[in-house]
């Protein structure tokens, strides 16, 4: 019988884009644009939140 898990909330603070490109207006010596990634301070880059139950566990 499969098991179906809860699908978990989405960051409230990045609305599940976690992860960003910003391009900084430099180039290379090769014409490309110098980028920087970003992730979301609130998830760590998961895209996710922990629920409080799952929170306490380890508390």
């Amino acid at each position: 019988m499969p098991q179906h898990t809860l699908p978990r909330p989405i960051c409230g603070h990045c609305d599940g884009f976690p992860t960003v490109t910003i391009t900084t207006g430099q180039t290379t010596p090769d014409g490309q644009r110098k980028t920087i990634t970003a992730n979301c301070p609130a998830c760590h880059g998961t895209g996710h939140t922990t629920t409080p139950a799952r929170a306490r566990i380890g508390a």
